[in-house]
């Protein structure tokens, strides 16, 4: 749809910092090549996971929750199933995010809607490496 192209256009080109909530250590993990892509593009990309917090990751320190991070998040990338995606909503929400993005398979039509309601762009159900890359950024 229309508002979604547009929508998806904006935050790759507007945004400059991602909060990467499900990063895993794991290279074989989608959300590993994401944010090394992500980082290979420019963006600076903070990995979030509480299992991980305090560590290293591809050359960020780890935060166990958005509240946690101390600067600025345009941009909140969400690996984690479409249920847990609705708190995730709610703390970009509550930290003044611009953008909520759900990776592919993660669809929460409420947690969007608030989060549509307090201002933010929103995207389910794609994945910014595939966005990028098909419209060439």
């Amino acid at each position: 749809m229309k508002g979604e192209a547009d929508d998806i256009e904006h935050i790759l080109k507007n945004t400059k910092t991602v909060a990467l909530v499900g990063a895993s250590a794991n290279p074989d993990r989608d959300s590993h090549e994401v944010m090394l892509f992500l980082q290979s593009k420019g963006y600076r990309v903070i990995p979030v996971n509480p299992g991980l917090a305090g560590k290293q990751l591809n050359g960020e320190t780890v935060y166990a929750s958005l509240g946690d991070i101390p600067e600025k998040i345009d941009m909140v990338d969400i690996f984690r199933n479409s249920e847990a995606a609705g708190g995730i909503s709610d703390e970009a929400i509550a930290i003044g995010a611009k953008y909520v993005w759900m990776q592919q398979g993660v669809v929460n039509e409420p947690a969007a809607a608030r989060a549509r309601a307090a201002g933010l762009r929103v995207v389910m159900d794609r994945c910014p490496k595939v966005e990028i890359r098909n419209r060439g950024l």
